[in-house]
């Protein structure tokens, strides 16, 4: 079982094997004997880490269930290091220790085509470890007399897959080890959740085609691996290819891939069935290919997902069921991308921390599963890899940091950098971390700073070639509709501009929780100076605001950056640029998860509702008609006449437009946490009744419980029950006006919020709007 506990005086040195041929060569290993005589400890633990990743066995028995171990950070930077508790695997007298290496995030291929790097954190693979007693006697310990030798992995990468030879034992371990120097100040205490597998999926279906390869359909895209259990001769090999998607002939596509080679090859020792699943590599998946040579027969496969967060703490059901796969979609992206770091996809020659993809989801993220521990570590990297300007990377960890000859200037985009006030943010008001705003706080100021200094004033004018200082992203890919008549997309100054305005707004409450009232002071002083030069600039007098689109205004209207007497008009026109899209979605990474709680905040429920349950392209459940099952990068990632977008930028598992699951748990269901009493303390329960939804039964363990919310509609009278846990209370209101207003069967008023005890408890309601909307129906059916 692994412990997390506190930094410890190492006295082990960090070993590299001789036999450690470099990147794509064999798998090295480090291995010695050691004695244990005059009884057993009590207790033994054992800490280790590596440059690199690593699996380590005791007396032929592996240790711990965690997988990527030491996971995922700026190495040299950031270090994480685990403990176990190892003393079930001791035995009296001699006993034989062995830490197998290879090569990970730390040297296998990161990034892609001409920008693709190798020994992108080092180039020397390297163990730390050493065994203590209960008393802290070094039983234990990586040094200059440990031996090296070669494992039965020929190759291994994270783009590429593994290659397994079972017919090559492990070296005789005659090799010697070097001792590589270390700065044990970036070493810490594994702070995340270890990335486990989780329940296997077995095969829904299979077919051969006429090379009598085998394709197998396990219905569900995830990362991870196959498990298979194949009987051939010595030398028989196995050859599993991965694709999230199938061509029009029933074949495998994983164009989409890249240069993500993604196979698993598997030669048999031959002899009795053998059982195989990879060490050190995992695939984002829903179809293998499985080809077969010489006698080998395959017995049984299986696919094994596995992921940083395991827990699920939030559950969505309404009455319409692809919703409920839209959740489940969401659900199955975040697991598939939470591993070591929040990155965009998990298949293609990628999978990086982008920063813009995990702001954006945070909220969501914290509502489906227990994210706390993951996202606070992965913060720390953030603040780590920060320019000495004070720019935030694109991706985290930043592989071109310390080689940006290809790449330069991957740092600095308004949206994406933005992370460094978003997730603290968000980790105060589900898990009331008040220690993670403290940490990010001077990050945060100095991210400031520098989106002030792109162009040295109020108005954000990014560059806009990649390469430049400042460069933006904007709202990525924004859809803009036809060539011939193209739809309005936001101007990459409006998008920053904004941004700048949400830091700065975000980092003033955030000062006033710690208790810095002179900075909140000036920091307001700050975003009232981008409010009115935002207003200059881009709001007409008419109330038309940025470039006319749906991110413009679905952004300024939910930060409040429209003037009081234009509010009314820019509403106006916000519906109007829904119109012109013929009511489907207009916008792009930032500007999605805006979009419904703007509409929300504008007075427009239905429309809100019909946005949200287009089923044409772009929508979100337009992607689940065509039989998604994780949410895709692109909403035409497969077009209506199921021809492929473009596969060289086209993800089948990308959490970002999943994002809009936040406001199924906060607008839909009303399970909001408050920014004065984090962490659930109080729930802030405002309702948005959406028939077409009903009925809706939601729930999300947070640290204090079990919070339920469900509703349902007869006629123009809903019912909305809650569950509130222990420890916590309720504040229920509403957007509209209601009338015959019962709480748990007695007539009451509903001023402004009714406080809720913990416990269960019924509101029932009229809201005239359902009769208006139903009468609205009605009339459209008819015509």
């Amino acid at each position: 079982m692994m412990n997390t506990l506190p930094s410890i005086n190492w006295t082990a040195l960090m070993i590299g094997p001789e036999t450690d041929s470099g990147v794509g060569a064999p798998a090295p290993a480090l291995a010695r004997e050691f004695s244990l005589s005059g009884g057993l400890p009590a207790e033994a633990t054992l800490y280790i880490t590596a440059w690199g990743l690593y699996c380590c066995f005791i007396n032929g028995r592996r240790v711990g269930e965690d997988i990527l171990t030491p996971g995922w950070t700026p190495y040299d930077l950031r270090l994480a290091y685990q403990t176990y508790d190892v003393s079930a695997l001791l035995q009296e007298g001699t006993n034989h220790i062995e830490i197998w290496l290879a090569d990970g995030w730390l040297r296998s291929q990161m990034m892609w085509k001409d920008a693709a790097l190798t020994n992108t954190w080092g180039d020397r693979l390297g163990a730390l470890a050493e065994i203590r007693s209960a008393d802290d006697e070094v039983l234990l310990k990586t040094d200059a007399s440990w031996l090296s030798g070669v494992t039965p992995i020929r190759r291994s990468g994270i783009y590429f897959g593994e290659h397994y030879d079972a017919g090559q034992k492990p070296g005789a371990f005659a090799g010697s080890v070097n001792v590589l120097p270390l700065d044990y100040s970036v070493l810490f205490a594994q702070e995340t959740t270890p990335v486990r597998e989780l329940e296997p999926f077995e095969a829904v279906a299979s077919w051969e085609d006429a090379d009598g390869r085998l394709t197998v359909d396990f219905g569900q895209n995830l990362a991870g691996y196959v498990s298979f259990t194949v009987q051939g001769d010595a030398g028989d090999e196995v050859l599993v290819e991965h694709a999230e998607i199938l061509g029009p002939d029933g074949t495998i596509d994983n164009r989409n891939f890249r240069t993500a080679e993604a196979i698993l090859r598997y030669q048999c020792r031959g002899g009795e069935p053998e059982t195989y699943r990879p060490w050190f590599t995992f695939m984002g998946y829903r179809y293998v290919r499985v080809t077969l040579s010489g006698r080998a027969r395959l017995q049984a496969i299986q696919s094994i997902p596995i992921s940083s967060v395991r827990e699920q703490t939030g559950h969505f059901e309404c009455g319409h069921p692809l919703v409920n796969q839209l959740v489940s979609n969401t659900l199955w992206s975040q697991r598939s991308n939470f591993i070591e770091a929040p990155t965009d996809c998990p298949q293609r020659d990628e999978r990086l921390g982008w920063t813009g993809d995990a702001q954006v989801f945070a909220g969501t993220a914290c509502y489906l599963h227990n994210s706390h521990a993951f996202l606070r570590s992965w913060m720390r990297d953030v603040i780590a890899e920060q320019t000495d300007e004070g720019a935030i990377p694109h991706v985290v960890p930043n592989p071109v940091r310390r080689d940006g000859s290809r790449m330069p200037n991957m740092v600095g985009s308004t949206g994406w950098g933005d992370v460094i006030h978003v997730m603290p943010w968000t980790l105060w008001l589900h898990y009331a971390d008040r220690a993670a705003l403290e940490e990010a706080y001077p990050a945060m100021q100095r991210w400031i700073d520098f989106v002030w200094s792109i162009s040295e004033g109020p108005i954000v004018r990014p560059p806009r070639e990649w390469s430049e200082r400042g460069f933006s992203f904007g709202d990525w890919l924004q859809p803009s509709g036809s060539t011939e008549k193209p739809n309005a997309t936001i101007g990459d100054d409006a998008a920053a501009t904004i941004y700048l305005y949400i830091a700065l707004t975000n980092t003033t409450r955030i000062a006033e929780v710690l208790d810095r009232q002179a900075d909140a002071s000036a920091l307001k002083s700050r975003a009232d100076d981008v409010r009115q030069a935002f207003a200059r600039e881009f709001i007409t007098a008419s109330g038309r605001i940025g470039y006319n689109d749906q991110t413009s205004y679905a952004l300024a209207i939910l930060h409040d950056l429209v003037p009081p007497e234009l509010r009314a008009a820019a509403r106006h026109y916000f519906v109007e640029s829904i119109r012109r899209t013929g009511k489907t979605i207009g916008t792009g990474f930032i500007g999605t998860p805006a979009l419904l709680p703007a509409l929300i905040k504008a007075g427009e429920p239905e429309l809100a509702a019909e946005l949200f349950l287009q089923e044409s392209v772009p929508g979100w459940l337009y992607q689940v008609r065509k039989g998604a099952t994780t949410i895709w990068e692109r909403w035409d990632a497969i077009r209506e006449d199921d021809s492929i977008f473009e596969p060289d930028m086209n993800s089948y598992n990308h959490y970002a437009y999943g994002a809009v699951c936040q406001w199924l748990f906060e607008s839909v269901a009303g399970i909001c946490p408050d920014a004065d009493q984090p962490g659930f303390r109080v729930i802030n329960m405002q309702p948005v009744i959406l028939p077409e939804l009903g009925p809706v039964k939601a729930s999300h363990r947070c640290h204090l419980g079990q919070i339920s919310a469900s509703w349902n509609v007869a006629g123009d009278r809903v019912t909305y029950e809650v569950d509130i846990p222990a420890s916590a209370e309720g504040c229920f209101s509403l957007a509209e006006s209601a009338t015959d207003i019962r709480l748990n069967g007695q007539p009451t008023s509903l001023s402004e919020v009714l406080s809720l005890p913990s416990g269960a408890h019924q509101i029932e309601f009229r809201l005239p709007r359902l009769n208006r909307a139903m009468q609205a129906h009605q009339t459209a059916k008819q015509s």
